[in-house]
């Protein structure tokens, strides 16, 4: 065997993607609510408002049941009898609903609050279930210009034939406009206040005039009903760009918190570990009693306060949710794919590449934790506390 047999690599379906869609992971409940719901839908909607939320909050367990004469779906396939939609958001349902509303009303909303509290997923989810794709979407960013909001130009054909409409390139955001469904714009306060400010003409008119076309019909670009914009912002980033007021009156906010129940989090992070590790092509085989730890850390150093009511000096980095996930992932790939340790000693390493992130300084709050609660919960006789206690000098 040569050395170039021995490195190709393994041949990977065309059809293969490491991560898919909303639309397409879920595209078989997006259909059966589709048929289920027949209710009243805003223009341009692919399922009722109530649908909607059913789809991100789920149905509470209920096997929903679909009538014989709707079981056939748009494309001429058969749809199942019934279907249990599960919940996909963990948060209050009259958040998703006040959500839902403002999107029915064709009003901008804004998803606000610290990293990792799902406010990108919960913005793919709203987009996929109101307009069927998630797709149209823009990433803020400090290097993100105007053409992300509005349009630019195939250069080819601008020096060609001038400015006209087949040279246009549409942005998201137009293309939105163009065809009633919903923009995502990730991470909005991250662009300069002058390219936010694009969407302030764009939300208040609901019209895109192109100069470069004046005096024609394409000049002005009308948006079609079922229109609208989907924003986040992460809380810790307010001031790098600071919104104009201006912009912030045609938005809804609406803050997205961190998980407040303890084992709804365990659970999720465990549903989530669980599945990134079997999509890696393993087990997930961590134990409970070790997830339970580490979410429990997770929650002490991001409240600043123990479940049993001692002080905990907060790191500047947030320990969120999804921070947790990606530690119980790690866990779970080292026990699959380098066994033979115990995975709770793994725990410390990976919580201080967590804290390092932002400031130097979280190292020494971590050490301050291990010095509090971990230790008084070891002195209490708990056997997993005592082992992590006994780890602390992995931590220098």
């Amino acid at each position: 065997m040569t050395v170039t047999e021995h490195v190709r690599p393994t041949v990977v379906p065309e059809t293969a993607a490491q991560v898919l869609s909303a639309e397409q992971r879920y595209a078989d409940e997006l259909a059966f609510l589709a048929a289920y719901d027949d209710g009243a839908r805003p223009p341009g909607w692919a399922l009722t408002p109530r649908a909607v939320v059913t789809f991100i909050q789920g149905s509470d367990g209920e096997a929903l049941k679909l009538p014989a004469e709707r079981r056939t779906g748009p494309d001429g396939t058969d749809l199942p009898a019934s279907m249990t939609i599960p919940a996909k958001f963990v948060g209050e349902r009259s958040l998703v609903e006040r959500c839902v509303v403002t999107l029915a009303g064709e009003r901008g909303l804004l998803l606000v609050g610290e990293p990792g509290t799902a406010k990108s997923m919960l913005s793919e989810l709203l987009a996929a279930a109101v307009c069927g794709t998630s797709a149209l979407t823009v990433q803020g960013t400090a290097g993100t210009t105007e053409d992300a909001f509005r349009y630019g130009w195939n250069y080819a054909l601008l020096l060609a034939q001038g400015p006209t409409p087949q040279a246009l390139v549409d942005s998201p955001v137009l293309t939105a406009m163009r065809t009633g469904r919903v923009v995502r714009i990730e991470e909005v306060t991250r662009c300069l206040p002058e390219v936010q400010d694009a969407l302030v003409s764009i939300l208040s008119d609901r019209r895109m005039n192109v100069p470069e076309l004046s005096g024609t019909e394409d000049g002005l670009i009308r948006a079609t009903p079922g229109f609208t914009v989907i924003a986040t912002a992460n809380l810790r980033d307010r001031g790098v760009s600071e919104m104009s007021s201006a912009l912030k009156r045609r938005f809804n906010f609406e803050t997205i918190h961190p998980i407040s129940d303890a084992d709804v989090e365990t659970d999720l992070v465990r549903q989530q570990a669980t599945a990134a590790v079997q999509r890696a092509g393993a087990a997930y085989t961590v134990d409970d009693a070790v997830l339970d730890a580490l979410v429990t850390v997770f929650r002490d150093l991001r409240s600043g306060r123990s479940g049993e009511g001692w002080d905990v000096e907060r790191p500047g980095t947030v320990m969120s949710t999804a921070e947790a996930v990606q530690v119980a992932v790690s866990l779970g790939l080292a026990a699959a794919y380098l066994p033979g340790g115990d995975a709770l000693d793994l725990v410390p390493g990976h919580l201080l590449g967590v804290v390092r992130k932002d400031d130097q300084n979280d190292h020494a709050r971590l050490l301050g934790y291990w010095d509090g609660p971990v230790r008084r919960r070891a002195e209490d006789g708990s056997a997993m506390w005592r082992r992590l206690w006994d780890l602390r000098e992995s931590l220098r």
